[in-house]
């Protein structure tokens, strides 16, 4: 498992996604290998990266990698003086988008910031196309950074973690305990990992995922801290529909859980869009992988009748940040949207 001293030991923790933030990364596709069906609909995808770009370079850094010179010309026209000084493209090669996964999570302590870089073995062995460039961005993003790396020895991505910066970390049983991530390890070695990378000492464990999603339940497309005792959480109310029983049975779990210093979760609901349905498949679309910058929130809609809602639920748990809805129905078809994206890099 993890060498030692581990990040725990020498006094780092993973802030919360609203705190401070130096930076977010993010990882452009490639046309090659892509997440998207073919090239047709990468080139339909595009808009949308430019657009989370146009929006979190108005307030803070972006660090990019990835992109060839033909995708990024049209990005960097259409961002202004102050906004392009706000971009750094980083010339880390990436195939698949999916910066939270493939990259390193960032730990802080008082004189510094750390990466920790997990495993990824693309959710699970999934994708073997995937190129080794993927495999090595997460590495090669902390020594851009110049800043220590810590490598815990687990199979893991980051949006199967969700912190609320004090000491209690959201999961879910059927992504973490999966056998395709790491079968040597029984639930307590998981925790035990988590506790000494991240710094945590509450791991509150919920169950399965909604429809669609290829990562085996990723925390974030399910129930979100938005500060340290309140979470959103996505409930179906149709009782017919697949995802129904299982964020059912999440909203119960969460009814009986505590935060690390033992109050009982504050619980938003949040509702599931309609099924967003592409060739034949249903899309694991959810309001809840939105992502926090410094001064907006990008909140995935999806054309549907209960978007308008959704971003009223969360502009009511931001109220100091302006919410910036963006149409995720292309997106969506890579089978995640901004939180997947993004990886908040946060200030030291």
């Amino acid at each position: 498992m993890a060498p030692f001293p581990t990040p725990r030991q020498l006094g780092y923790h993973m802030p919360a996604e609203w705190e401070p933030q130096a930076a977010t990364w993010m990882t452009w596709p490639a046309r090659e290998h892509t997440s998207f069906p073919d090239g047709t609909h990468h080139d339909d995808v595009l808009p949308t990266f430019r657009a989370m770009i146009q929006a979190l370079t108005t307030s803070q850094r972006v660090y990019l990698n990835g992109g060839n010179a033909a995708d990024l010309a049209p990005l960097l026209a259409s961002l202004n003086e102050a906004q392009r000084a706000n971009l750094t493209l980083t010339g880390i090669p990436a195939i698949y988008p999916w910066c939270r996964d493939h990259g390193s999570t960032f730990v802080v302590r008082d004189d510094g910031l750390a990466a920790v870089n997990w495993d990824y073995n693309a959710w699970g062995g999934k994708y073997p196309e995937i190129l080794p460039s993927d495999f090595q961005i997460n590495r090669r993003m902390a020594h851009l950074l110049g800043i220590p790396a810590f490598q815990p020895g687990l199979a893991l991505e980051g949006g199967s973690i969700e912190v609320n910066g004090s000491g209690s970390l959201l999961v879910t049983s059927q992504c973490l305990l999966n056998p395709n991530r790491n079968p040597h390890l029984t639930k307590a070695e998981i925790e035990t990992a988590l506790r000494d990378s991240l710094n945590v000492e509450n791991i509150l464990w919920l169950d399965e995922g909604i429809v669609g999603d290829d990562t085996d339940g990723h925390i974030d497309d399910i129930t979100r801290f938005v500060n340290q005792d309140t979470v959103v959480t996505v409930v179906e109310s149709d009782p017919h529909d697949a995802n129904h029983a299982p964020l059912h049975h999440n909203l119960q779990l969460l009814k009986t859980m505590r935060t690390e210093d033992g109050q009982r979760l504050n619980i938003v609901e949040l509702p599931m869009p309609g099924p967003v349905i592409t060739d034949g498949v249903r899309l694991p679309a959810s309001y809840a992988n939105f992502y926090i910058g410094n001064e907006i929130i990008l909140q995935p809609v999806f054309g549907d009748p209960q978007d308008e809602r959704a971003v009223a639920i969360i502009e009511a748990c931001f109220p100091t940040r302006r919410i910036v809805p963006i149409d995720c129905r292309e997106l969506v078809w890579g089978l995640g949207t901004f939180h997947c994206l993004t990886q908040q890099m946060p200030l030291a």
